[in-house]
């Protein structure tokens, strides 16, 4: 698979990435053996760059991560996040030092690794000082645990202030058909300052791949039942996003899938999506996106449809989190 840059530090990764959250946590019911089975595949097809978080599960998701890639370290470019805690149920953000340090060192444990390649601020925390979080961070490349930092949905003057500490490889945040919030401003902040973007959910969570169930079908536990964007009356509008999708995937004879990522690829070549799945059907389906090539009239076509995206990313409690 081809491969692209994150940032200027040197950080390789394949065009396309795989996010892991899905396998353990947020979206329908855990299955092990197939999502090892897809992780195999993924580095079988040359995807190396593989997605996972400490509060994915919690912890289980790393720990299936882990177990994966035991005997296959040298395919992979691992990148995962800490800063996400929960207190008493409760979301809550924590960029100390302190739970820095103490992350780092579950998350190795779980990944079974010594040296994470690519290590995320999960979420600003709002009582720490961005240059607090990543001089701590910056002490972890300094002791050999760490490779590559990168920030997670942050604005472009957060970006400045954490890259004046430390360089910053990537950063990651949601960017698809359906949410192109961060060209404004974020976009072009990561350019100036030389940082890769890792879009999440460049699939619309599911909704862009025109195979998502109706919301009432989905799991108890699905994130997407607590979303804005799910509710009835924003969902029958945001389906017109997928349908002009459809479409477009149709004269091309391909899947709305490929047609969605190809849109992100087609971005910038400083952009690398992780789209998640827990299936091989579906993850051989997302990495041959990378080779759809889309005409200035698809490319056209795709980029009327932003206007039609309505209602908030998160429910109010995650909200709070995000920068824009």
């Amino acid at each position: 698979m081809q491969r692209r840059h994150l940032g200027t530090q040197g950080l390789e990764v394949s065009a396309i990435g795989l996010g892991c959250m899905g396998m353990s946590h947020a979206y329908g019911t855990p299955d092990d053996a197939e999502s090892i089975a897809t992780i195999h595949r993924a580095l079988d097809l040359g995807c190396n760059f593989l997605d996972t978080a400490e509060v994915y599960g919690p912890h289980t998701n790393e720990e299936l991560v882990g177990k994966a890639i035991k005997g296959r370290r040298h395919q992979v470019v691992l990148a995962t996040k800490f800063g996400i805690n929960f207190v008493n149920g409760v979301q809550a953000a924590d960029g100390t030092p302190a739970n820095c340090r103490r992350a780092i060192e579950g998350s190795l444990q779980r990944l079974g690794l010594d040296v994470i390649d690519l290590y995320y601020l999960h979420r600003k925390d709002p009582a720490t000082p961005i240059e607090d979080t990543i001089g701590a961070m910056s002490d972890l490349v300094r002791e050999g645990k760490v490779r590559y930092l990168g920030l997670s949905e942050v604005n472009g003057e957060t970006l400045r202030r954490a890259s004046a500490v430390h360089p910053i490889s990537a950063l990651q945040s949601e960017y698809s058909l359906w949410e192109r919030g961060l060209e404004a401003s974020i976009l072009p902040a990561c350019r100036a300052l030389g940082i890769g973007l890792v879009p999440f959910s460049p699939l619309g969570r599911g909704l862009l791949t025109g195979n998502m169930p109706a919301v009432s079908d989905l799991p108890a536990r699905d994130l997407r039942r607590n979303m804005p964007r799910f509710t009835p009356e924003n969902l029958t509008a945001n389906q017109r996003i997928a349908e002009g999708v459809k479409a477009v995937a149709q004269r091309l004879n391909a899947k709305p899938a490929q047609v969605a990522l190809a849109w992100v690829l087609a971005q910038g070549n400083d952009i690398v999506p992780i789209p998640g799945t827990k299936r091989r059907v579906y993850l051989e389906e997302n990495l041959a996106a990378a080779d759809l090539v889309l005409s200035p009239t698809d490319l056209a076509d795709l980029n009327q449809l932003a206007t039609l995206s309505t209602g908030a990313r998160y429910p109010a409690a995650h909200a709070k989190y995000v920068e824009s």
